[in-house]
């Protein structure tokens, strides 16, 4: 079958690979038929990332299921499904308390398209097929109604900040909230929409970037550029700001940026091992600072019911749809969000 797969620098390839099989009665397999490009896939194909390749690409999709093991109850060839990036098994303790980012029935950080960061290869979005262990509890029904690329990004990114932001409205109904944005891109427009949807009373969104100001814009958020390099003073305290531009710069303009005794979200790591932070501000002014890699299957459900109901759009963050068999040519495009899709698919 063909594969996307990151060669290493700056090289994308698709590359003819065996096809999985199922390996276990309780494995699905699935034909992706829409992807969306997270933003750390951008980063890797652009060779800022620093993983070594080779390794598959893409781990945001929905799609076909083609074949099931004999174990499997809930799913049969034909049904449309999301499939959660990260592997998870749904029965160990950690999956029970809801952590399936943290599965102690497979590898630590086990996950499509990320081969280099859990050490087993699962294969990628990007592929003509993929296998899903545990599918009676990873695989997720696609919602009636909704295009495939819709909900591809529910995989990850979309459900990522969905959650976050709206897990600190329900602690503080109807707060401010401001997002930083940058490096994560499609992030910085899903906070936006997710904090909109869920009750935000105003949403502020700082960036130096015109596309995405303007993106931000378009979503219903009031817009602040920022001087280069996001180097500023606030521009006011908010009890709920979301750091997702990943930067030294950002995460110290959200921190002083974050009211007394109010929750900053910083949304990704860092490339590097150390980070500077300003604890003696947070302790002063009472901050909690959140981090975490999303809990991609146990918080789906929820970011799926705002969907439904018409509360949530990941669509509209969408700045570029492409056929799925011209991937290689613009997985490196810049633009917000690209959506890949096989012909025939919406």
């Amino acid at each position: 079958m063909r594969q996307l797969t990151y060669v290493g620098g700056s090289t994308i390839e698709w590359w003819d690979v065996p096809e999985p099989k199922l390996q276990d009665g309780r494995d699905a397999l699935v034909r992706p038929l829409a992807v969306t490009r997270c933003d750390l896939d951008l980063t890797i194909v652009s060779g800022k990332a620093g993983l070594p390749g080779p390794f598959a690409l893409g781990h945001e999709t929905a799609g076909v299921v083609i074949d099931v093991g004999s174990a499997v109850k809930n799913f049969v060839p034909g049904d449309l499904v999301i499939v959660p990036f990260q592997i998870s098994c749904g029965e160990c303790e950690r999956c029970r308390r809801g952590h399936t980012n943290a599965c102690t029935s497979v590898p630590f950080r086990s996950s499509y398209g990320l081969k280099p960061v859990c050490g087993v290869e699962y294969g990628g979005a990007l592929s003509d097929l993929l296998r899903v262990p545990f599918a009676d509890h990873m695989l997720v029904r696609q919602p009636a109604g909704h295009a495939l690329s819709q909900t591809a990004a529910l995989a990850d990114g979309a459900t990522d900040a969905f959650s976050a932001v709206a897990y600190w409205l329900r602690q503080r109904p109807g707060a401010e909230v401001l997002v930083v944005g940058g490096f994560g891109q499609s992030l910085s427009m899903f906070s936006v929409q997710a904090a909109l949807g869920c009750g935000a009373s105003r949403v502020v969104y700082i960036d130096d970037d015109a596309q995405r100001l303007a993106k931000a814009k378009s979503l219903g958020a009031e817009v602040h550029e920022a001087p280069k390099g996001l180097v500023m003073d606030p521009i006011g305290t908010f009890p709920i700001v979301i750091d997702a531009a990943a930067t030294d710069a950002s995460i110290l303009l959200a921190i002083r940026s974050t009211e007394p005794n109010g929750v900053c979200q910083r949304m990704y790591g860092d490339f590097k091992e150390i980070s500077p932070v300003p604890l003696r501000h947070m302790y002063g002014v009472g901050v909690t600072l959140k981090i975490s890699r999303v809990n991609v299957r146990a918080e789906m459900p929820d970011c799926i019911d705002h969907v439904r109901c018409g509360h949530f759009h990941p669509e509209h963050v969408i700045t570029r749809k492409i056929r799925f068999e011209d991937a290689h040519e613009a997985i490196g495009d810049p633009t917000i969000r690209v959506a890949f899709v096989r012909d025939g698919v919406e």
